[in-house]
């Protein structure tokens, strides 16, 4: 590992030495072998897994060019004691991951963990191995939020942190490493610190994503928070499906802050000194991110409390109006229900105009209750 080479001459004089010794041709009075290329999912590599997406061997912080297989590549990189190997799976099965277990010499649950996924973040030491698990996520764009949109689409980053290998095992499609991979061969000085380096990498690729679903979840809130209060009440379940997915998203981005710690701290005696500097920048943005996430999940709580609050009030206003339109047609309900009872002397029963005046005595009544509940803000 390029980590463990000091920074002095005699460090420089070791690693023209390395690079020598890989050279092809005579050195030492001896012909000295290349590694053998082939591509990962060549027939002539029969162990090479059908789930492998890249295998890329490093040394003195470049990536060789041409395809390897992971075992020729593990076999150079402690051969040279100067690269590593990383190799990138996609949600291999349990018998792709048999082999790639035994060649890495991985221990049998984090193996388990890796091939069945859905974990929370974590870190777990296992003799010389540091097992990592990165919950990825992005923001599933929509044109309108309703209650049963997706927002947040969450997945899972396992990596295997030996001394001359990283293998990384992604599940889901919410953060593809390819990008990462490309960004790391523009920084020789940062590959030359190992596979801590593509820790590094992946970690502040997620946590960039991270930051990038809060944005736009933030949109979202916005919009609902005006559709509360605005004349057409936003509908609950669209408060309440939008909470659910920051919850989610909360699951996932939480859980990191102690694996991070523990990297920063020290913890992890094979991390350099140099990348635990760099992983405390993504500590950084990772607790701006969790507070943001803690923050939006308050402000959805008081909007889902204010939404039924809306609800209420709007529920008492119908009521309202109800009861005054029942009130009003009482009204000429009571009176004819009076003058319809069958007695012979009855008050102005045969008067001339006693038709003309019941309608109007009904119709003022009816009239002044009207503007009565009007003026209350009953109707």
């Amino acid at each position: 590992m390029a980590s463990n080479v000091p920074r002095n001459g005699s460090g420089a004089r070791s690693r023209g030495m390395a690079r020598a010794l890989a050279a092809p041709g005579r050195a030492g009075g001896r012909v000295l072998p290349r590694p053998m290329l082939r591509h990962p999912h060549s027939t002539d590599s029969p162990r090479q897994s059908s789930a492998v997406v890249d295998c890329g061997l490093y040394m003195d912080g470049k990536r060789q060019s041409g395809r390897i297989g992971y075992v020729e590549a593990l076999e150079e990189a402690r051969r040279q004691n100067n690269g590593f190997v990383w190799l990138g799976l996609h949600e291999p099965s349990e018998e792709e991951f048999a082999d790639i277990a035994a060649t890495f010499d991985l221990h049998p649950l984090a193996v388990e963990d890796a091939v069945k996924a859905f974990q929370r973040p974590k870190l777990e030491r296992y003799a010389e191995v540091t097992f990592v698990v990165l919950k990825t996520a992005r923001y599933v764009g929509h044109t309108e939020l309703t209650a049963t949109t997706e927002v947040v689409e969450t997945g899972d980053v396992m990596l295997f942190i030996g001394r001359n290998y990283i293998v990384s095992v992604r599940h889901g499609d919410a953060c593809k490493l390819g990008g990462v991979r490309a960004s790391l061969d523009e920084h020789q000085d940062l590959i030359e610190h190992g596979p801590w380096a593509v820790f590094h990498a992946i970690t502040d690729r997620i946590v960039d994503v991270y930051l990038e679903v809060v944005e736009a979840i933030e949109d979202d809130i916005d919009e609902v928070e005006v559709g509360v209060f605005s004349r057409n009440s936003t509908d609950v379940q669209r408060v309440y499906q939008l909470k659910r997915e920051i919850v989610e998203f909360k699951r996932a981005v939480l859980p990191l802050a102690r694996p991070l710690e523990a990297l920063t701290s020290g913890q992890v005696p094979s991390v350099p000194l140099e990348i635990r500097r760099y992983i405390r920048d993504i500590a950084d943005h990772h607790s701006r991110v969790t507070e943001q996430v803690a923050s939006f999940d308050d402000l959805l709580t008081s909007i889902l409390q204010a939404s039924l609050a809306q609800v209420g009030i709007q529920q008492n206003n119908d009521m309202r109006k109800i009861s005054a339109w029942v009130a009003i047609a009482a009204v000429p309900t009571m009176i004819a229900g009076v003058y319809g009872m069958n007695f012979d002397h009855m008050p102005e029963l045969r008067w001339e105009y006693g038709y003309y005046a019941v309608l109007a005595v009904i119709a003022a009544v009816m009239i002044g209750l009207y503007v009565g509940f009007k003026r209350n803000k009953w109707l």
